[in-house]
């Protein structure tokens, strides 16, 4: 019974996400107006805004206008409940689930939307690493770096705070990595690798996730990237100079850790 409420309330949760993937790039409101078609702009009916369900009896169009939704929708909403599905199963019913859940959610609009826009907004980034700091003090992080740090200083923080100090700390590092080597990048190419968003994105997992798991996240996405781009690009017949979206690979690799990782 569980397993099943934690999947509708991700499909809810991924309808939600739709909305911030399309209108947060175009700086709109993600509470008004009330969800519209993109095409004719028709506002859609409540019974029609049904997470998946709706999108199949509608067989992908809209009602008014007929033309065809994007195939984004239901694939977010499925993603987000089977996400939530696995974070109950990992975690049970528990602080680090609720963690977990949040952090895959902000997750897959981040990627979702870095590969449709290019974009990463600051609501979902630096909201993100704000909550990720906050979280570390309901659910604390493992000690790592700045325990250590601390313990040569003298101070022994409490546990709740340690956690705060871990998740600063790998929120500065981990983005502060990020950025020197997008301007490496740009020093040795001149023209941009990475963005900000992808640096204050970086910030996020480190917040969330703490240094040792978001440097692998780093790494993981690196991989795909570099494997899943060269193909990308030899199918479709792109050029080497083509933006890939690093924030896409960033942000699943990032699930897979927090799913699977032993840190969260």
């Amino acid at each position: 019974m569980i397993p099943f409420l934690a999947f509708l309330f991700g499909l809810l949760i991924g309808s939600f996400l739709n909305v911030c993937i399309h209108r947060l790039p175009e700086e709109e409101s993600v509470v008004h107006p009330r969800s519209r078609c993109p095409h004719c702009g028709q506002p859609i009916r409540w019974y029609d805004n049904i997470p998946v369900l709706s999108f199949v009896l509608l067989a992908g169009r809209c009602r008014d206008c007929q033309a065809a939704l994007s195939f984004l929708y239901p694939v977010v909403e499925l993603a987000t409940g089977c996400l939530f599905v696995l974070v109950v199963a990992r975690f049970g019913l528990s602080m680090a689930a609720l963690k977990a859940a949040l952090f895959v959610a902000l997750m897959l609009a981040l990627g979702a939307t870095d590969l449709l826009t290019r974009l990463l907004p600051d609501e979902l980034t630096l909201g993100g690493a704000g909550a990720g700091l906050a979280l570390s003090l309901v659910h604390p992080l493992q000690p790592g770096l700045a325990s250590l740090l601390l313990g040569v200083l003298g101070w022994r923080p409490s546990p709740r705070l340690g956690s705060a100090a871990e998740s600063l700390l790998a929120a500065t590092v981990s983005a502060g990595l990020l950025y020197l080597i997008a301007e490496l990048y740009y020093r040795i190419r001149f023209r941009e690798g990475m963005g900000l968003g992808d640096v204050k994105m970086m910030a996020m997992i480190g917040a969330f996730l703490g240094l040792r798991q978001a440097f692998l996240a780093v790494i993981l996405a690196s991989i795909a990237g570099t494997v899943l781009g060269l193909l990308f690009i030899l199918l479709f017949r792109k050029g080497l100079a083509y933006e890939l979206p690093f924030g896409t690979f960033l942000a699943f690799s990032s699930i897979v850790l927090a799913v699977w990782g032993s840190e969260t």
